[in-house]
């Protein structure tokens, strides 16, 4: 349950599938420096959860399709399958267990193999597990170049699939073509051109996996990119160290509309840039950054849901005395797989 309303003390879920996925990421990176048995256990359960929702049957044409729903309980989301796949990979490489990354290779496989636009650099976004077929999403476009964290590109390096590697940089090439404003995208959904916003995520989405493009071609030019999206999000940090959702072209913002979990996907990109050039471009953000994160933990809440969580947002006043607060499984997730990476000195 990713959702919770502490005004209403009411939990609600949004995308389990993707969010127990980074969940998952989150308590494999934070399990070697806790040593707590509990991690490794939910760990589990997480890891359970997203392959339950798999097809396995190998006659079933939609084999290793993951049915990863978004806000729509008919149709999958081609990103949240992607956005899940990189905690199969960290918990396989935990546990020794080759299932889960073969899980995950398999269901990679099928969005490369279904999703994506040949020679296009872009994916097909919305699939009709029903009816069999991509449908028109709510995004509005023909499709998007997706290149969650890497995963094509981390195929290929474990299984020597050619044409992984060849459709992951061929979507790495299309980002770089569209590229607006420097270490963004504007022109793609769920930012939006319009109004001129930045989602907070987004620069992370596309920017980091530059990372893997880098290391595996030693291509200058995505190591660029990935310091353009570091330079946005430095750009977007407010003086303390907070982000907000809506980050206009500008860098101005509105009043409300914190997204702490933007704050920590900065701090995995300044991180990335850091150990890949040798130089310390970043300190004065990271260090903010996770001051901030840290202050917007609940440490001792009166509502034990809270314990522990990180903030996510602050609601705009709707005329009455209820708590503004609006908890997201997300701010708390990119602190623990931020603060994690930091602790342990890996990128």
């Amino acid at each position: 349950m990713g959702e919770y309303y502490p005004a209403e003390k009411r939990w609600d879920f949004f995308c389990p599938i993707w969010h127990t996925g980074q969940a998952l990421k989150a308590l494999c990176l934070a399990d070697p420096l806790l040593k707590d048995p509990r991690i490794l256990e939910a760990a589990r359960l997480a890891a359970e959860f997203i392959t339950g929702n798999q097809v396995s049957d190998p006659n079933d044409q939609d084999c290793g399709l993951i049915l990863a729903y978004e806000d729509d309980p008919t149709r999958v989301n081609t990103s949240a399958i992607l956005e899940c796949l990189d905690g199969l990979f960290h918990y396989a490489d935990l546990t020794h267990e080759e299932k889960w990354w073969k899980s995950a290779v398999a269901a990679a496989l099928w969005v490369k193999n279904k999703a994506y636009l040949n020679g296009r650099g872009i994916f097909l976004d919305c699939y009709d597990p029903a009816k069999r077929t991509f449908v028109s999403a709510r995004y509005g476009s023909e499709g998007r170049p997706l290149l969650d964290d890497g995963i094509l590109c981390q195929v290929y390096q474990r299984t020597g699939d050619v044409e992984c590697r060849r459709v992951f940089l061929e979507t790495a090439e299309r980002l770089l073509q569209d590229e607006e404003p420097p270490g963004n995208w504007i022109n793609y959904a769920p930012c939006s051109k319009t109004n001129g916003s930045m989602h907070p995520r987004q620069a992370y989405w596309w920017g980091y996996p530059m990372k893997y493009a880098y290391e595996e071609t030693k291509d200058a030019r995505y190591l660029d990119c990935l310091v353009r999206s570091g330079d946005w999000y430095a750009q977007a940090q407010r003086r303390d160290g907070g982000l907000f959702r809506a980050t206009y072209r500008d860098f101005t913002t509105g009043s409300f509309g914190l997204a702490s979990s933007g704050v920590g996907c900065g701090l995995i990109i300044w991180q990335a840039v850091e150990e890949l050039t040798g130089r310390s471009r970043y300190q004065d953000n990271i260090e903010l950054g996770l001051q901030f994160l840290s202050s917007m933990q609940f440490v001792n809440p009166a509502d034990s849901n809270l314990k522990g969580a990180i903030l996510e947002k602050v609601m705009e006043p709707n005329g009455t005395d209820a708590l503004p607060y609006y908890v997201r499984d997300l701010g708390t997730i990119f602190f623990i797989q931020a603060a994690s990476r930091l602790l342990a000195g890996a990128s």
